[in-house]
């Protein structure tokens, strides 16, 4: 046993430092953690413990309970679950529910997902009951598992202790039923939280099961599932146009695709401008860059906006297709109908780039000036290529209020 770390420990716990550092703000857990080298040598804490066993010191819960927190933060599982069994059989303390927490957490994050069932089941006998954030890790650890039937079925223990489940919960589990494919199950899941009124399901929730359906090809399902949004009164977003969407097209079903735009607008009230985006982003992805290109310039000649993950992507895409000129034809369009704020700065050196190399130098010349208009900077590695075909071509100023952004900002 270190004597360095023995006395250390024990100055831990005579003077209160923990704590007194705890309560005084909780960065201090793990300011205390690597000053004391506690995750590279987590044998400290057993020394310690051991070494007030040995001179039959007297110690309180409170002191346990801040050694917990240290195995807590640095994910020390078995270290955790000595301390809780030696504070009992060797020093006669009790661990209260939040102890128990903090261990059972541990063991599943740890993938020991038996220990923390033996843990549980161990509070009932010591008069405790298990609260949320048990059953909470419990979930997790089931579903990372591999076993989210088994977090279901916690929702009837849950429900026999009067302790309900929230929205989080809930979500948890079905999630975890859906990636292992239990569809049947979160379809039965789904229903309660629908029918429970408590825990309605909300966009994020449906959105999981409507992906679930899409990975395998689904469609009715999935389209179920936003049919049954809209009746319970929850509207989709982004992520889940972008989720049908983005698999429809994958799979060859384009038209599907535009088709349910429409549902999207006057259904879920999706703008316009965020369905073609994503429509946008997919054609990218499935490799119809023209059909992609036609559809963002119906945006830009109607009233849609199409967003920046579209315009940067379409936008670097054209740059790695090798058409520069096509590309700053698109920014330009983008930013007339003014949608160029927030788009990538890297994209602008990219093309600035791609525009030198191939001497066009007046399309060059535009970009750098709307570059410096928006006080974007040239990035590396493209800086040094672009600033020297600036120079020969005449631009030597404009080359200087370009590389001075940085330095006025």
């Amino acid at each position: 046993m270190s004597s360095q770390a023995t006395s250390i420990g024990r100055q831990f716990f005579r003077l209160g430092w923990i704590s007194i550092w705890v309560q005084a703000q909780c960065l201090h857990v793990q300011q205390s953690c690597k000053l004391l080298g506690i995750q590279q040598n987590p044998q400290i804490i057993r020394d310690v413990v051991l070494s007030y066993e040995a001179e039959g010191c007297l110690v309180n819960v409170n002191m346990f309970r801040e050694v917990l927190k240290l195995c807590k933060e640095a994910q020390l599982a078995e270290v955790a679950l000595w301390v809780l069994r030696k504070m009992e059989q060797s020093f006669n303390i009790r661990a209260d529910t939040v102890m128990y927490n903090v261990v059972i957490r541990l063991c599943c994050r740890n993938g020991d997902i038996e220990t923390a069932e033996k843990l549980t089941g161990e509070m009932s006998l010591n008069s405790l009951y298990p609260d949320l954030i048990t059953y909470m890790a419990m979930v997790e650890g089931f579903c990372d598992a591999g076993r989210p039937e088994h977090a279901y079925s916690l929702l009837k223990v849950m429900r026999v202790h009067r302790c309900s489940p929230n929205l989080v919960l809930l979500s948890a589990i079905l999630d975890g039923l859906c990636r292992s494919g239990s569809m049947e199950m979160a379809l039965e899941l789904l229903d309660e939280m629908e029918k429970g009124g408590d825990c309605s399901p909300n966009v994020v929730t449906y959105t999981s099961v409507i992906q679930s359906f899409c990975k395998r090809g689904q469609w009715a399902e999935a389209l179920d599932i936003l049919d049954r949004m809209k009746a319970s009164g929850c509207h989709a977003n982004h992520v889940t146009v972008f989720t049908l969407v983005d698999s429809l097209c994958v799979e060859g079903r384009v038209e599907e695709a535009y088709k349910l735009i429409d549902k999207f607008v006057v259904e879920h009230g999706v703008s316009y401008g965020d369905c073609c985006s994503s429509l946008v982003i997919s054609l990218i992805r499935i490799e119809k860059l023209d059909e992609g290109m036609k559809l963002f310039m119906e945006m830009l000649s109607g009233d849609a906006r199409p967003d920046t993950l579209a315009s940067s992507l379409l936008l670097k895409e054209l740059c790695m297709k090798d058409q520069v000129l096509d590309g700053f034809y698109l920014l330009e369009a983008i930013e007339n109908k003014g949608c160029l704020s927030a788009i990538d700065s890297g994209i602008y050196s990219i093309l600035l780039v791609g525009l030198c190399q191939r001497s066009h130098l007046t399309e060059a010349t535009k970009l750098a000036k709307i570059m410096l208009k928006k006080s974007v900077s040239l990035k590396p590695p493209y800086k040094d290529g672009a600033i020297d075909i600036l120079i020969e071509s005449g631009e030597k100023d404009l080359v200087n209020q370009l590389t001075g952004i940085r330095k006025g900002l």
